[in-house]
């Protein structure tokens, strides 16, 4: 990955950037992340994509259970862009796979440290509610 694929902006800490505050830099800090939040860290988790794939790979990941609105996605996508935890990329695939208008967005070193600990924090509710006969047996990906 070039450094001149991202499209950086003072606000967005991301390879050589300014430290991080402690309280920012703090992965477990972020969260609980809403649920929509955390499916699009996930989506972004696989590869970079475009705000409609985004929409997309949630829907499929999730069996159609979660559908994401244009407008709840975009504002999950600036939140995220200013919490640092993803960047938009400057580069784009060959023009004959893509359109112009479309921004592709990459989930960043620090966004990927608040997914992980989001997932650790889910994994660690999901061990309690088994412990408590709530869920029969562990779900396989």
């Amino acid at each position: 990955m070039a450094c001149d694929d991202i499209a950086y902006d003072d606000r967005i800490p991301f390879y050589g950037a300014d430290p991080l505050s402690a309280a920012q830099s703090n992965a477990e800090s972020f969260g609980p992340l809403t649920p929509s939040m955390f499916h699009v860290l996930l989506a972004l988790a696989g590869e970079d994509l475009h705000g409609y794939a985004i929409l997309k790979e949630v829907q499929l990941r999730t069996g159609g259970k979660v559908r994401l609105s244009t407008g709840t996605l975009y504002g999950i996508i600036k939140r995220l862009l200013n919490d640092g935890l993803i960047v938009e990329l400057r580069s784009r695939p060959a023009e004959s796979q893509d359109d112009e208008r479309r921004r592709y967005y990459r989930l960043t070193p620090q966004g990927r440290q608040v997914a992980s600990a989001e997932a650790e924090r889910m994994d660690e509710i999901l061990s309690l509610a088994r412990s408590r006969n709530l869920l029969k047996k562990p779900r396989t990906a």
